[in-house]
C-alpha cells in the first residue's frame, strides 16, 4: 500500500453537530478512523458509528485539548463555529480557529478542511453579515496557518436538520400565501448535503501544495422564492402564492422567520442577514481535485425528495428502535436539534399489563374488523362514514383474516406496513387527510420483567390544513388514543384470566 493509500487519521470537531455527525460515518466508510473532539461526548453514544470511532473530551477553545486531540492526526475538519452563542461570536470564532491552526502546525497535523460560507462577489468585507464576515475571517485565519488547508465555501445546504433548510421547509408548509421580504428575490447556489459530505471526505486526499479555498454549490442557481416553489411542489403542497415587499428588514425577517417557524431566533437572524446579497459559484476548480459523483451533482429537486425521504418512506421516524436502521447522509440524527426534521406530531401512549406477551399481542394482531377499535366505537364509525362521504375507503374493507395479519394486508382505513410478530405492529392510513399517518402497537418487557404496550399514533401534515386538521382532532385523543390503550390492556389482561377460572 502506497502512501496515498493508505487509512487517513482524521479528527472532527463539530461532531455533534449537523455536518460533523454525518461526517463521521461517510469519513469511517472510506476506510479512515476517525476521532471526535467534543464538548459533551454523551451527545455521540446514539449514533449508530459510536463504537468505531474515538471520542475525546475538550472544546475548541481550550489550547490544552486541542493539542491533546491533534496528537497523531493526519487531517483535521474544522466543523464548529459560534452562531448563536450571544453578540460577540465573532470573538470566539476568531480565538478558536487561532487555537486550532496554532495546534495543527504543532502537532505536524497535514491538513487542515473547513466549511465555510459562500461569499458574494464584488461585496467588501465590511458589507457581509456578521455571520458570513466571521465565516470568512476563519477560513483566512486556517489558510494562514503553515498547515495545507481547503476551504469549502457553500450557501444553502439542502438536507433534513440543516437550518437552513428546515427553515425553507416551515415556511413553505405553513404558509400558502406569503408577504415576504424581498430577500426572496435573492438569487443563490445551493448544494445538497450529499454532496457537501462527499467533497469533505475527498479534501483529505487534496495534493500538499494546495492551500486554497474553493466554491461549492449545486447545478441549480435560482431565488429563494423559487426555492420556495420548488419545495411545494416536491412536498406535493398546492402553488404558494409569493408576496415580496421591501419593507421588512433582517431583525424584523426574523422575528417573522421565528414566529412561523420553530427555528431558533438567534440562528434565524444571521441565516436570514446572509441572504441580502447574491451568492454564486465563481469557480468550480475543486472538481479538478475531488470527482464528484458519476450522476452529477444532486438537483435541488432531488436533493429535496431525499431531504422528504424519512416521511416518505415512514422508516426512521416511525421505527421504536432505528439504530440497526441503515442511513444515509440526509437522515435525521438522534442529536439533531428538537426543530429539525420537519413538522412531525405524535400521540405516544404506554401502559403495563398484567398479561404475558403472548396474550397482548394475539389482541394487537386481531384489531380492527369485526373486533373494532378498543374506544369510542361511535367516532370510528363517524370518521369511517365521513371518509367514505368525501371518496375515501372508509370502515367497509374490514380484514382479510380475523386473528392474522400479513404486510400489505388492508385494515379497515389501515394497511399493513409492517409486522414483527409477537413484537410490532404499524399501520399506514388510507383514509382522506390533508397529510401522513401511522398508527404504531408495540409489546415489549420492562426492566422489571412486566409486560408493557406502547403506542404512537404519527402524523405529518400537509401544509396549513394538515396543521389545523391535527390541532383540530387533538382535543378527542385522550378518549380515542387513551381509550385504545385502557381496552387494548383490559382485554389482554381479560383472556390471560380465562384459563385460570377454567382451572
Amino acid at each position: 500500500m502506497t502512501d496515498e493509500d493508505r487509512p487517513l487519521r482524521c479528527l472532527v470537531t463539530g461532531a455533534t453537530g449537523y455536518l460533523g455527525g454525518r461526517l463521521v460515518p461517510e469519513l469511517l466508510a472510506a476506510g479512515h478512523s476517525v476521532r471526535c473532539l467534543a464538548r459533551s461526548p454523551g451527545k455521540l453514544r446514539d449514533h449508530p458509528w459510536a463504537g468505531r470511532a474515538e471520542t475525546v473530551r475538550g472544546d475548541v477553545t481550550d489550547e490544552v485539548s486541542v493539542r491533546a486531540a491533534m496528537e497523531g492526526m493526519d487531517v483535521a475538519y474544522y466543523l464548529v463555529h459560534a452562531l448563536g452563542t450571544g453578540r460577540d461570536f465573532e470573538e470566539r470564532d476568531r480565538r478558536a480557529a487561532r487555537i486550532f491552526a496554532e495546534q495543527a502546525r504543532a502537532a505536524g497535523v497535514r491538513r487542515i478542511v473547513y466549511l465555510g460560507g459562500l461569499t458574494p462577489s464584488g461585496v467588501s468585507e465590511h458589507e457581509l453579515s456578521p455571520h458570513l464576515r466571521s465565516r470568512t475571517e476563519v477560513g483566512r485565519i486556517l489558510l494562514a496557518s503553515g498547515v495545507p488547508t481547503a476551504v469549502l465555501r457553500a450557501a444553502v445546504i439542502i438536507g433534513s436538520g440543516s437550518a437552513s433548510f428546515e427553515m425553507l421547509r416551515y415556511l413553505t408548509e405553513r404558509l400558502p400565501v406569503m408577504v415576504t421580504p424581498s430577500w426572496v428575490r435573492t438569487r443563490i447556489q445551493p448544494i445538497a448535503v450529499r454532496d457537501v459530505l462527499s467533497l469533505l471526505v475527498g479534501c483529505a486526499r487534496l495534493p500538499y501544495d494546495v492551500n486554497r479555498a474553493f466554491d461549492v454549490g449545486g447545478p441549480d442557481i435560482l431565488t429563494y422564492q423559487d426555492m420556495m416553489r420548488r419545495y411545494a411542489a416536491v412536498a406535493g403542497l398546492p402553488r404558494r402564492v409569493i408576496l415580496p415587499v421591501p419593507l421588512l428588514t433582517p431583525r424584523l425577517s426574523s422575528l417573522w422567520v421565528g414566529l412561523v417557524t420553530p427555528v431558533p431566533g438567534a440562528l434565524a437572524r444571521p441565516l436570514v442577514e446572509s441572504l441580502k446579497h447574491e451568492v454564486i459559484c465563481t469557480e468550480r476548480d475543486i472538481d479538478r481535485y475531488v470527482p464528484g459523483p458519476p450522476e452529477g451533482p444532486l438537483t435541488l429537486d432531488r436533493a429535496i425528495r431525499l431531504a422528504l425521504r424519512r416521511v416518505q418512506d415512514a422508516d426512521v421516524a416511525t421505527r421504536w428502535s432505528s439504530a440497526s436502521a441503515p442511513r444515509a447522509p440526509s437522515d435525521p440524527l438522534p442529536t439533531d436539534p428538537d426543530w429539525a426534521g420537519g413538522s412531525l406530531y405524535t400521540d405516544h401512549r404506554e401502559r403495563t399489563v398484567a398479561a404475558s406477551p403472548q396474550a397482548l399481542w394475539r389482541v394487537v394482531e386481531a384489531i380492527g374488523g369485526e373486533h373494532g377499535w378498543y374506544s369510542s366505537p361511535l367516532a370510528w364509525s363517524l370518521r369511517g362514514w365521513l371518509d367514505t362521504l368525501v371518496g375515501g375507503v372508509g370502515l367497509r374493507r374490514g380484514r382479510r383474516d380475523a386473528t392474522r395479519l400479513r404486510v400489505g394486508d388492508s385494515l379497515d382505513f389501515w394497511r399493513v406496513e409492517e409486522i414483527e410478530p409477537g413484537r410490532l405492529l404499524r399501520l399506514r392510513a388510507e383514509m382522506r387527510l390533508p397529510g401522513l399517518a401511522w398508527l404504531e402497537m408495540a409489546v415489549a418487557r420492562d426492566t422489571q420483567g412486566r409486560t408493557v404496550y406502547r403506542q404512537r399514533a404519527l402524523f405529518h401534515p400537509h401544509g396549513l390544513a394538515g396543521h389545523a386538521y391535527w390541532w383540530g382532532v387533538a382535543p378527542f385523543h385522550a378518549a380515542v388514543f387513551g381509550g385504545m390503550t385502557r381496552n387494548i390492556a383490559a382485554a389482554a389482561e381479560s383472556a390471560a384470566e380465562e384459563p385460570a377460572r377454567a382451572h
